[in-house]
């Protein structure tokens, strides 16, 4: 059975293709997940911490940022709590530090808002010790 229109809108649908975008390093269909106006907050402690706002703006200073520091940045999606407009996935991040050379693997929350078939805000959960850990050479 095929996806209608209204099915590919729903909440779950648009955050399910950002991760896929994410993970095929299509960052102009990872732009077409979020809307004009987008916030996107990565947690306080994480080495990108802030709110970016427009896809262009989420793309250049997360996801490319993180391309650049990391090798094979991966967020893997495994566990939707879907209510109404609000969808949290339960996910693990897995990459290697470029200078350090060491591997991370932490558990990671994330809250995405989803009005009209477009993420309208994100917020990241995560274990940024993990993540220091990892980026800190010795």
């Amino acid at each position: 059975m095929g996806l209608n229109h209204a099915d590919e809108n729903a909440p779950v649908a648009v955050v399910r293709r950002q991760y896929l975008a994410s993970a095929a390093g299509d960052l102009e269909a990872l732009r077409a997940t979020m809307a004009p106006d987008v916030e996107w907050t990565e947690m306080a402690g994480f080495p990108l911490a802030g709110t970016y706002r427009t896809p262009a703006g989420v793309t250049g200073n997360v996801m490319e940022k993180l391309a650049q520091d990391w090798e094979g940045w991966a967020a893997h999606d495994d566990t939707y709590v879907v209510d109404g407009e609000n969808v949290v996935v339960l996910a693990r991040y897995t990459a290697t530090h470029r200078q350090s050379g060491k591997p991370l693997n932490a558990r990671v929350a994330h809250h995405f808002t989803v009005r009209g078939g477009l993420i309208v805000r994100f917020e990241q959960f995560v274990d940024t010790a993990l993540v220091r850990d990892a980026a800190t050479a010795g």
